[in-house]
């Protein structure tokens, strides 16, 4: 088991607050046109292209009881969660992403796991995200991603407290994702126990899975969850508190991934705990748009 405490090469809170060119972060401007899928390493629970399906199928089309992995309803809240694919999407998903609230109004998180390509060294520079899709369908179609921000001590040392990224996307029909869909906020310092709802992508499935609970305290850096079926292709999803049915948003307190790439048992997942790391990640990815 890989230690939870960060290592002491890394800066310290204090260190880092002083300039961002301190802390570093790694980003990348795609070129959607150029290059070819470079397939995914099954990483955490990032999905892997080509393995063979699995047999899920969650049975409630209505929430089931707190742990229990349910096919969830098309909704506005769930359309903000989606399917991430490299390129197009010919080939298999592979991650989850969900539009939070920017400035721009183009922003996505993720974990930094789905949109780093460790062996590389550098973003994945084809990304594209499908909201709600569903058997091959994604209502609003398929939205590029333009650019790719996450910690740099994640991208040299894969720092399971750092496993988040955000994604900036290009406009599409001359309008912006949250335009369209509505966005949650992001929720920093939030504490361990939350009731949460996880919606997510298992690669073995074209539709989502979703599951309520209640999170844990794994150490001071991790939470933990108990969720069925969470299985490759999960990795990135929201963990979504409080949401709110009349301004329309709920606040993502986590994305499953972190320890173990967000856990190695389909059953239990984990997501790095949103503290003043990931605050300044978000601040710098505005910056970055």
């Amino acid at each position: 088991m890989r230690s939870l405490a960060r290592k002491s090469v890394l800066p310290l809170t204090s260190v880092v607050m002083m300039a961002a060119a301190v802390v570093g972060y790694a980003t990348e401007q795609t070129d959607i046109s150029s290059g070819s899928s470079i397939g995914r390493s099954g990483f955490g629970k990032s999905g892997e292209s080509g393995q063979d399906p699995q047999d899920q199928d969650p049975k409630a089309t209505a929430p089931a009881d707190d742990g229990n992995a349910y096919t969830p309803r098309r909704t506005e809240q769930n359309a903000r969660v989606g399917a991430v694919f490299e390129k197009d999407d010919s080939g298999d998903h592979f991650c989850t992403a969900s539009v939070v609230q920017s400035p721009g109004r183009n922003m996505l998180i993720t974990a930094a796991h789905c949109a780093y390509d460790i062996d590389a060294g550098s973003t994945v520079d084809d990304l594209v995200f499908a909201p709600d899709y569903r058997n091959g369908d994604g209502p609003t179609g398929l939205w590029k991603v333009k650019k790719v921000i996450v910690d740099n001590r994640w991208a040299k040392s894969q720092d399971e407290d750092l496993d988040v990224a955000f994604l900036v996307l290009d406009k599409k029909s001359g309008k912006q994702i949250q335009d369209v869909l509505g966005g949650n906020t992001l929720g920093i310092d939030r504490g361990f126990d939350n009731e949460v709802k996880i919606t997510g992508y298992p690669t073995s499935r074209n539709m989502p899975i979703s599951c309520q609970n209640r999170t844990t305290k794994y150490s001071d850096t991790q939470l933990r969850i108990q969720c069925t079926d969470f299985e490759g292709g999960t990795s990135g999803s929201p963990w979504l508190a409080d949401y709110d049915p009349k301004s329309h948003t709920g606040t993502v307190i986590g994305v499953l991934g972190g320890h173990e790439g967000g856990g190695d048992e389909d059953d239990v997942s984990y997501a790095a705990y949103f503290d003043d790391d990931i605050a300044k990640l978000y601040k710098h990815a505005q910056d970055e748009d």
